[in-house]
Parts: structure tokens; sequence; C-alpha cells
């Protein structure tokens, strides 16, 4: 299937609507509904019957997830190297103090968009684009950024501005009517 929007259009779109999305994020944060989690977790599920990541990897090309300890240790054991031989080949201190890749795209991305290292790779990449995370309104401006790389992540974030608004329209409505 076709990506909608595709990897060209996407950087376009999301900026046009970065500033909409951030101002969204920020009126959740004020009044979060009880049931957020449980409508991204939904949107995510829904958005990723349909999109596969294998024909994007835009993520893989163009960003590096954090690498925690255990990553390290799981996936230098994987490659049987030592710890600081796979830290030293691999990764560098991000400007926040964290682990991460030392080039993108990852070194680990084969042609076809798969990943060699699949079955070990970090926690971070198994849990991209992040939008299925309970406490969801945590991560909003991670979200909002993670529109710029993922169909998926942008996708779910209209979808939800549409789902919210509108039921906040229905009861604004509803409201004026008494």
């Amino acid at each position: 299937m076709k990506l909608k929007p595709t990897i060209e259009e996407l950087p376009k779109l999301a900026k046009e609507k970065e500033k909409e999305s951030k101002q969204f994020f920020k009126m959740l944060k004020k009044r979060t509904p009880k049931q957020l989690d449980y409508l991204v977790q939904n949107l995510h599920e829904k958005e990723f019957q349909k999109t596969d990541c294998l024909d994007c990897a835009n993520c893989c090309k163009t960003t590096s997830p954090m690498f925690t300890h255990v990553d390290i240790i799981r996936i230098s054991k994987h490659l049987k190297m030592k710890e600081i031989q796979f830290i030293d080949k691999y990764l560098e201190d991000d400007t926040d103090g964290f682990m991460v890749l030392k080039e993108v795209p990852c070194a680990f991305l084969d042609t076809d968009n798969s990943c060699f290292i699949y079955n070990v790779r970090p926690k971070a990449c198994g849990e991209y684009p992040h939008t299925n995370r309970r406490k969801f309104i945590k991560i909003a401006d991670l979200t909002v950024k993670n529109t710029k790389i993922c169909p998926a992540a942008y996708n779910i974030v209209e979808a939800l501005k549409e789902k919210l608004l509108e039921s906040l329209d229905k009861k604004g409505k509803s409201k004026g009517k008494r």
C-alpha cells in the first residue's frame, strides 16, 4: 500500500500543521480527556493496520534512537562484540547525554528497509513512533516532532485532532441549546 502522506510530502505538511498541533496539545495538557490513552491507542492500531514500516523506514534513515545500557548489552552480545567495541564503532553521546548512533541512516538498516538486528533492536525502535504509550500526553512535544518523520505519526495526530475537536464542538453546541 502506498504511504499517505508520502515521505516527500510529509515535511511540508507537518510544518504547516506544527503550530496547530502544538496548540492542540497545549489545550489537551490543560484538560486531558480521561480516555485519551485509549483513544490514541485505538488510532495507533487502526493506522498500523494499513501502514507498513518497511515501505518507509524514514525514522531509520533520518534519526537515531536512544540506546539504553540494556540495549547496548543485548545488541553487543548479539553481534558478538564487547560493549566498548560496540559503543566505539556505532555510538556517541548526544547533547542531552544519551547514547545515539554516530551516523544516519542507521548502520543496521538493510536496502529493503529491514533491520539486521530487529530481534534485539533498541527499545526505542520497538516503541517508535510512541503513539501507543500510556500517559501519551507527556510525550506531546516528541509526538509533534515525530509527525515530521513518520507518516503514521502524522496521520494519528491528525485523526486525534479531528476526533477530539469534533467531540468538543458537539459538546459546545449541546450546551448552547440549553
